[in-house]
């Protein structure tokens, strides 16, 4: 059987925005009859995908998302630069003959068409005025986001310079550049979808379900004022700006489930890969939130608590703990001991739902990070 590995986190956040609604508003969910703060499992995803922690530890092992990765096919094809350069927004010099434009465009579509479905050409309307280039770079988009590999990079790139070099279009054989296997450490853990190309989809080994407060909460309105600063008050004594902006503050619980087995498989039996992945996602999801409105509200924490479990036993989350919303005057501490309470409850009548786990109480000093990321990848590091 596999080992999962779970994670129970508690983070405090002080007054914030971190994930917000179209409308602007902190996302909210009715959990034990109450009003909880919710942070979408997209979007604590993303704030670790694009943290420095990711980015140091898995250069060369992280893909791309994107619909655009036809226009920057065309720009490759177009100026002769590394597709890798102009997906970085590097300024290198050119490494292969530049093509012309409508080549470029002809190719780029024969290519980027073979990871989705392209936009349907903008219809024309009388009160819009052309914009030729935002059509140009429109037809080369797909219709849905698509998790580039590395891998699938780099043959798009080889592909890239042999058609330029030898000024002829692809043939089908060298437009097969999905890659059913490949080290992308994001999409094995997160999975991706392509619908248009069903067989190279990938399950995700990693599970993250959206944070909710321990608590209910009340969202608050922030009226405030900017001032002009050549203002004299001479004619107007008034603000120049005058806004309204929403927040609310909030002890998260955050739940994170990782399959190692299936991770393993998903970056091709490369376990040493696997292990370094699990040890960034932990050390990542203690110190980095989303980034909504950070700005305005500096909302920078590290985990206040974390428990750490390992395990063949089929998972489980502990947010039942929570039906009743924690009260008093020590949220973190309530909620911590409401936690606990669950984990044994359960073990009482399942038996043990985990082999081995470690905790780390920041408020108290008690465990080190450093530990609980040794035992997270156990005796396989």
């Amino acid at each position: 059987m596999t080992d999962f590995i779970q994670l129970h986190i508690l983070a405090s956040y002080p007054p914030s925005n971190l994930n917000r609604d179209d409308l602007g508003t902190p996302k909210t969910a009715m959990m034990g009859g109450v009003r909880r703060l919710r942070i979408s499992s997209q979007s604590l995803k993303r704030a670790w995908r694009e943290s420095t922690y990711f980015k140091e530890a898995f250069s060369g092992h992280l893909g791309v998302r994107t619909k655009e990765m036809g226009w920057q096919i065309y720009l490759a094809l177009t100026s002769g630069r590394a597709l890798e350069d102009v997906i970085a927004e590097k300024d290198t010099e050119p490494v292969n003959p530049g093509v012309d434009d409508g080549k470029a465009v002809e190719w780029a579509k024969a290519i980027s068409g073979k990871f989705g479905k392209l936009k349907e050409p903008r219809k024309a309307k009388t009160n819009v005025p052309p914009d030729p280039e935002k059509d140009k770079k429109d037809s080369l988009c797909v219709e849905q986001l698509v998790h580039f590999s590395p891998e699938e990079i780099s043959a798009i790139g080889d592909l890239i310079a042999k058609i330029s070099r030898e000024d002829r279009a692809p043939d089908d054989k060298e437009l097969e550049l999905l890659r059913a296997q490949n080290t992308a450490v994001d999409i094995a853990m997160f999975g991706r979808m392509l619908a248009a190309s069903p067989s190279f989809n990938q399950e995700a080994a990693v599970q993250v379900a959206h944070a909710i407060t321990v608590h209910k909460v009340a969202v608050e309105d922030d009226y405030f004022t900017a001032v002009d600063d050549l203002n004299r008050g001479v004619e107007d004594v008034g603000a120049g700006h005058v806004g309204q902006a929403e927040f609310a503050a909030g002890l998260f619980y955050v739940y994170i489930c990782i399959n190692r087995g299936l991770l393993i498989d998903n970056l091709g039996g490369d376990a040493a890969l696997a292990d370094a992945a699990i040890r960034a996602l932990t050390e990542t999801a203690t110190k980095v939130g989303p980034k909504g409105k950070q700005n305005s509200f500096a909302s920078r924490v590290y985990a206040s608590y974390l428990l750490a479990e390992r395990g063949t036993q089929q998972p489980r989350s502990l947010a039942a703990a929570f039906l009743k919303p924690v009260e008093g005057d020590d949220y973190l501490d309530r909620a911590i001991r409401a936690l606990k309470k669950t984990r044994d409850n359960m073990d009482r009548v399942y038996g043990a739902c985990t082999d081995e786990w470690r905790e780390m109480n920041a408020l108290t000093g008690e465990g080190r990070l450093e530990d609980i990321l040794m035992f997270v990848v156990g005796d396989h590091a």
